[in-house]
């Protein structure tokens, strides 16, 4: 059988934690400098969009050789993924959450969706997947706002 572990004598189950004081907000500890923030917002949009572009090209040659035009379309559509993603990441947090949600959700659906068309699938089956794609990732970002914000978009403590 099992059963409960006797609590510890010293415990106290009120009261701040030892070492805070009363009213006292926890935040957690900001591991890496402001220069590497600074980086990273930048550097991971262009990771992306350089894996999104090869993989926009690979689709588009299906297999085949590599041509400079295929070249040229990777690159193309890397530095739109790019300058697109900057964007969203920048520009959708100012708005209110429901539309901070649909915002990103239907930057990801489009993503996809422009990807299933390179592989020659038809449009509509293309922004088919592109708007599944968008619903799911609405509902889970709008959740993730939903809980964490209020109204006017400022972070729930």
């Amino acid at each position: 059988m099992a059963h409960a572990a006797p609590a510890s004598r010293g415990a106290k189950r009120y009261g701040s934690p030892p070492g805070r004081r009363p009213g006292e907000t926890r935040t957690t500890p900001d591991v890496f400098s402001e220069r590497v923030h600074r980086a990273a917002r930048y550097g991971i949009p262009v990771v992306l969009g350089l894996v999104y572009g090869y993989w926009a090209a690979a689709n588009r040659r299906g297999g085949g050789e590599i041509t400079g035009w295929n070249i040229l379309f990777g690159f193309v559509t890397a530095l739109a993924f790019i300058v697109l993603c900057i964007a969203v990441a920048t520009f959708a947090p100012l708005l209110k959450r429901e539309l901070h949600s649909l915002v990103k959700s239907a930057f990801a659906g489009v993503a996809v969706g422009f990807l299933y068309s390179q592989t020659g699938e038809s449009v509509l089956r293309s922004a088919v997947l592109g708007l599944v794609v968008t619903a799911g990732i609405f509902g889970v970002f709008f959740y993730r706002y939903y809980t964490r914000e209020d109204a006017a978009g400022n972070r729930l403590r």
